[in-house]
């Protein structure tokens, strides 16, 4: 049985099953989401914890197995966790887990918690996850959308008593916060609960934009495969934003160039497949390409020619050379500067399929902010 996460208040009132599965990519969601379970597991007298992390492809599931069938003789109810990082519990696990899913069902002295990364879709519709799902809970975790940040940053301090001003203020400020943690949403939760500590509730509680400002100002923690995600949306503004960050954080050019090549590639790859015949939702598969990056290909790949792919390559290749000390006619020097017009021509393309909204231009060279 599925349940969206916002659907945990609820379902507690009714009561605990015996089989939870939670996977997704926001490791703070689910986290908080299992301390809400297990707290509610302890108050109705699930007090002994074992928690096993399969590691490696010899992990001894036996030990699960028997973990999930005892209790200590000073415990009536216990709480199993599993976690398994790689998401790929193997042969042994797989059995392991079905297992586990089907003793689970009328249990009701051991809660097994099964706590799992992002998952393929080819992983879901295996034996093993459609036994949790059929015998229990099972909860994903979406990312929380860049355009919702600013909402969810707004709840997170109306939790804690606190609240932007209203009307155009108040949207700036939680613009900029969005802005500088780019999408960490654990770096966003430390950010909010310093808020918390450096300005106690008194009054209403109104945080102003420089209150805001001066907290997370360099909190910022630009990651390299975000980039690429701001890049395939067409965001030339926020790429080039996130290229100077990751400047001043010093990371590699090779790097940043490196994930920006490869998603030029790997557009290249999935349009050959299409082409050759193969359906969109396989070539995209075949590829390696899911989750939130699957959803921004099959928005720009109809829109991109073969003509606008190979000039994407012809840059990438340009800018390679670029990085690693050679000069290229017509291309900037500095390997950043290179960096920052190889992603404006990208965004250019990825956002030329929404007719409706316009790339916005990063200015020449790069921008600071």
């Amino acid at each position: 049985m599925q349940m969206a996460p916002a659907q945990l208040t609820e379902h507690l009132k009714r009561g605990l099953k015996s089989l939870y599965t939670l996977h997704g990519d926001e490791p703070l969601l689910l986290q908080e989401f299992a301390d809400a379970l297990r707290a509610a597991a302890r108050q109705r007298g699930y007090t002994e914890r074992t928690v096993h992390t399969v590691a490696g492809a010899h992990f001894d599931w036996s030990e699960v197995l028997a973990s999930g069938g005892s209790l200590s003789l000073f415990a009536d109810k216990q709480i199993v966790e599993v976690r398994i990082p790689s998401g790929k519990p193997g042969k042994d696990g797989s059995v392991a887990l079905q297992q586990l899913a089907e003793r689970a069902q009328g249990d009701d002295s051991t809660l097994t918690l099964v706590m799992l990364p992002r998952l393929d879709s080819a992983t879901t519709k295996g034996a093993w996850f459609g036994a949790l799902d059929s015998f229990g809970v099972t909860v994903k975790f979406e990312p929380i959308d860049r355009r919702t940040l600013p909402q969810w940053i707004a709840q997170r301090l109306q939790l804690q008593g606190q609240r932007v001003a209203n009307g155009e203020e108040g949207q700036r400020t939680l613009q900029f916060f969005a802005d500088r943690v780019e999408g960490n949403l654990l770096a966003a939760h430390q950010e909010i609960q310093k808020l918390a500590l450096l300005h106690p509730v008194t009054g209403d509680g109104i945080l102003s934009f420089d209150q805001v400002e001066n907290a997370v100002l360099n909190v910022a923690r630009y990651d390299v495969f975000k980039l690429s995600e701001a890049v395939l949306g067409g965001h030339a503004i926020r790429a080039a934003r996130m290229i100077d960050g990751l400047q001043s954080e010093g990371e590699s050019e090779v790097l940043v160039h490196w994930a920006l090549a490869e998603d030029i590639r790997s557009l290249k790859r999935v349009k050959d497949a299409i082409q050759a015949g193969r359906p969109m939702p396989m070539a995209l598969r075949e590829n390696r390409v899911w989750g939130a990056k699957e959803k921004l290909y099959e928005r720009v790949l109809p829109g991109l020619s073969d003509a606008t792919l190979a000039k994407l390559l012809d840059a990438a290749q340009k800018v390679d050379g670029i990085v690693k000390g050679l000069k290229q006619p017509d291309w900037p020097m500095s390997g950043w500067q290179s960096l920052h017009r190889l992603a404006g021509m990208v965004c250019e393309q990825c956002a030329a399929p929404s007719r409706g909204a316009p790339a916005s231009r990063a200015p020449p060279g790069g921008a600071r902010y």
